[in-house]
């Protein structure tokens, strides 16, 4: 097991180095720069722009700026953002937590109504209730990210505006509010983006636990329990499930890194200040950096859920630790 867990933390090495070399350069070589976008403006001169690139390092050739970002990487040192004027490791600080709360609490709310909405269905497939619940999942696992997430914000914040559109708290009124207040204004800032992307996760994965579920239903096992008397409903719920966990095990894994990135478009939709919101706002200043840093911290978070994947994979399998 020692040897399996270095293998693949050499080949998530790889991988991360790979993903942010080419984010890196792909960066770098389009048109434009941080500098001329933060200074564009009447009366900055040309040679004042020069300055300002010379001491960022962005005059440099491209490779000797890639050996220092390497190189300062390694030491812990992110670099320096250029729109937020500040530290870019300070920047990502901030945003993160924010983002692993939302995603977090998603992904718990979706597997867990996933999970559940999948044994339903396969206690009578094909039946009214699987016929339904399907085709009610096809449209949340066919409408797009951010479609989705403007019409829940239409219905939700403007026609019935029971929850607020935006952002983390109340600007205004969060300081002077009770702990109890404080705590109640943090949740209802939580409500819509969370439930958004939990509907939008559930389909994927409901979809996942039902063909699993109907895979170890022809088991002979199942066809046991049956005959001896166990009604389907309570075969399914205590013998099928928890022999069809495994690809829901090994989705989990991957579900995590997938909704941090696919948090971008909800986040910026519903301006919640997370990873989501950064990636969006550091494309649109061109800000290099921050930019390379936002890649690398998903990209860690890719190799780990897999890692993650695979390890809860051999843990609930005995067949795979044997392997």
């Amino acid at each position: 097991m020692r040897r399996y867990v270095a293998g693949r933390l050499l080949q998530a090495t790889i991988v991360v180095l790979l993903v942010t070399t080419v984010t890196f350069v792909l960066v770098h070589l389009a048109p434009g720069d941080p500098i001329a976008l933060l200074l564009d403006r009447p009366g900055v001169t040309e040679e004042v722009r020069q300055q300002w690139r010379a001491s960022f390092g962005l005059d440099r050739p491209l490779g000797e700026q890639y050996v220092r970002w390497v190189s300062n990487t390694l030491h812990g040192d992110l670099g320096y953002s250029i729109a937020f004027r500040r530290p870019v490791a300070d920047v990502i600080a901030d945003a993160l937590p924010r983002t692993l709360l939302l995603v977090g609490l998603a992904l718990t709310l979706s597997f867990a109504l996933g999970i559940v909405v999948a044994v339903l269905q396969a206690e009578r497939p094909g039946g009214a209730r699987d016929r339904w619940l399907g085709r009610v999942l096809l449209v949340l696992f066919s409408v797009p990210d951010f479609w989705f997430a403007l019409v829940v914000l239409i219905e939700f914040a403007y026609r019935l505006p029971i929850l607020p559109p935006s952002g983390i708290i109340d600007p205004v009124m969060h300081d002077y509010m009770s702990p109890a207040g404080r705590a109640l204004d943090r949740l209802t800032h939580l409500v819509l983006p969370v439930t958004t992307l939990t509907l939008l996760a559930t389909a994927a994965i409901s979809r996942q636990q039902r063909s699993a579920l109907l895979e170890v239903m022809p088991s002979d096992w199942m066809r046991t329990a049956i005959a001896k008397g166990l009604s389907r409903r309570r075969a399914v719920r205590r013998h099928a499930l928890r022999n069809a966990l495994l690809p829901s095990i090994t989705l989990a894994g991957l579900s995590l890194p997938a909704l941090v990135s696919g948090a971008l478009l909800i986040e910026k939709v519903f301006s919640w200040p997370g990873m989501g919101l950064l990636a969006a706002n550091a494309i649109v200043s061109r800000d290099y950096l921050l930019i390379t840093a936002v890649v690398l911290v998903t990209s860690i978070a890719v190799a780990i859920g897999a890692l993650l994947a695979d390890l809860a994979s051999a843990f609930a399998d005995p067949r795979i630790r044997v392997g």
